[in-house]
């Protein structure tokens, strides 16, 4: 071992107050010892730097090291983020820290609860897993200056993360997430054992978890029709106590639940990837509504801020014929549903989600706005009404949480769904209405999950140098967002588009991934017979998928 990497290793593992990330540790340094070149280079991954905070805060593989998710670097970041809120004159103020059931959480939640208390701040920790959505409540219910939540969300089982939010109730943004960052690398400067902690912090009483199931519940009125028999999973993570709380609260019926799946559970034994968007994932829940004859699948992700569905018909190619819809097709009809209602104010899509958001907005007289990727950036906009996101992730109440909420947005689908089933349609039928009105907008995804992040950059560094003159045989304009815009703030992203077409390329925030997000779209005109107008919008989004593929490199 080189003498650099063996003295941070030995420094490590004397602060490390955890013994099993310590035994860990010890059996790598043994391993790589005896000429393991699998442990030698574990051991130069996980001390290659530290895990980096970011706007996602943190998250990454459980294990010892400064790149690894532990105790030693959740002590830090509670540090660095308690140093940057006394900055700001927030000292004594409220945290509220929160987990859901992955493998250490909970520990993590309590060193940040005793970190902050030991630095002055009234830290109030809910004691048991919740959803991510129920924290992001509780920072506006309580009064909050800030808020954490340890989680990876859809991340593998090994992954852990940790979500910081300000008392606005969204997660942090730039320039707040270099600022924590720098003092959490002023934290790490000092000896870990000098940090002032303390158990006085507070743990959450019930009547948070009740005040949030009341929220929810009050989104559905005593006239709406409830009758509707649907599947639920929570995919091994910690919805489905929330979710029967608030269901039974309204009133409908309660989902079928997937027993395999219902319980909290952080090896995710029945699943590849516990995210509803990988293939596979809601399989089991897709055989037991064709089994039940059921109307329709929803599935949260395991912390519940992200909500899917799927639908019997259409040609699904699930089982039992099922297909899972997608998050921009599930986005258009919440959001046309919240404009049927009458909701007013301002209708906010991410950038990488379909433009059918701004004509719908539009035909109802309200107005809408594009955001950056992810909910620190939809939460913000003045005034929001409803936003989203493909990645299934939606704000359906963003007086109460300015975050995505997977349960909130199942309480409108259902009952959506159920008032559809009253007027003898379905939410296939009424995308179709949508799609003769306002014309067919398809999307689809190339992802590419890679091992070397190399590749992402030389794709996007190939795309950038050579972008591609014409999409669909339509020229094409390219608006690189590093640069930014009246809009937009700057993003490693590239936007390409025509009269018909929009890509957006960029790399995961939260994952090792390059994704391109497609639309085409098709006039009213030419989507009067839906079903044709879909089979060739899907020869369009394979074309353009190959065209991509080509410009990116890959």
């Amino acid at each position: 071992m080189a003498p650099q990497l063996a003295a941070a290793v030995a420094a490590w593992r004397a602060e490390d107050p955890d013994p099993a990330t310590a035994a860990a540790l010890d059996v790598l340094v043994e391993r790589a010892g005896d000429g393991d070149e699998d442990a030698r280079a574990e051991l130069v991954s996980a001390f290659a730097g530290p895990l980096e905070f970011g706007t996602a805060g943190l998250r990454g593989p459980l294990g010892p090291g400064p790149a690894r998710m532990n105790r030693v670097v959740v002590t830090r970041a509670a540090a660095g983020l308690a140093a940057w809120l006394q900055q700001q004159r927030l000292s004594g103020g409220t945290v509220l820290v929160g987990h859901d059931a992955r493998y250490n959480s909970d520990v993590f939640a309590r060193d940040t609860c005793e970190v902050l208390a030991g630095a002055g701040f009234d830290a109030v920790l809910v004691d048991r897993p919740v959803p991510t959505p129920v924290v992001a409540f509780g920072l506006r219910h309580l009064g909050c200056v800030a808020g954490v939540v340890v989680t990876a969300s859809h991340n593998p089982p090994q992954d852990n993360g940790y979500k910081v939010y300000l008392g606005d109730g969204s997660q942090i943004v730039p320039p707040v997430d270099t600022q924590i960052a720098a003092e959490i690398a002023r934290v790490a400067e000092r000896p870990l054992a000098g940090l002032p902690r303390s158990s006085g912090y507070r743990v959450a009483d019930e009547t948070l978890l009740q005040a949030y199931v009341a929220r929810a519940a009050s989104l559905v009125g005593p006239e709406a029709p409830r009758q509707l028999d649907w599947v639920y999973t929570p995919l091994h993570g910690v919805g489905a106590a929330v979710v029967d709380q608030v269901v039974g609260r309204i009133g409908f019926t309660p989902g079928r639940p997937v027993a395999q799946q219902v319980e909290p559970d952080p090896d995710f034994p029945t699943v590849d990837f516990p995210n509803p968007e990988e293939p596979g994932a809601i399989d089991l829940a897709l055989a037991l509504a064709a089994q039940q004859g059921a109307d329709l699948v929803v599935a949260n992700d395991p912390d519940a801020d992200r909500c899917a569905v799927a639908v019997p018909g259409a040609g699904g190619d699930a089982p039992g014929g099922w297909r899972m819809l997608r998050g921009d097709e599930l986005g258009a009809l919440l959001a046309d549903d919240a404009l049927q209602r009458g909701v007013t104010g301002v209708y906010a899509r991410s950038v990488v989600s379909s433009s059918l958001l701004d004509r719908l907005a539009a035909a109802a007289g309200q107005p809408s706005t594009t955001t950056l990727t992810g909910f620190k950036w939809i939460g913000r906009v003045p005034g929001l009404a409803f936003g989203y996101e493909e990645a299934l992730g939606y704000c359906c109440d963003p007086r109460a949480v300015a975050d995505k909420d997977g349960i909130t947005a199942l309480v409108r689908v259902l009952a959506l769904a159920a008032r559809l089933r009253a007027e003898g349609s379905t939410l296939l039928g009424r995308l179709e209405e949508l799609a003769r009105t306002h014309g067919l907008h398809a999307t689809d995804q190339l992802s590419v999950r890679v091992r070397d992040l190399a590749v992402i950059s030389t794709a996007m560094s190939t795309l950038r140098a050579a972008p591609p003159a014409e999409l669909l045989g339509e020229p094409t304009e390219v608006v690189d967002l590093a640069a930014g815009s009246e809009q937009l703030p700057p993003t490693d992203a590239v936007l390409l588009r025509t009269s018909s077409t929009q890509v957006v390329v960029r790399p995961s925030g939260t994952e090792p991934k390059l994704k391109c997000y497609l639309e085409v779209r098709l006039s009213p005109a030419e989507s009067a017979d839906v079903p044709a107008a879909r089979v060739r919008a899907a020869g369009l989004l394979a074309t353009l998928r190959e065209e991509m593929a080509a410009a990116l490199g890959l």
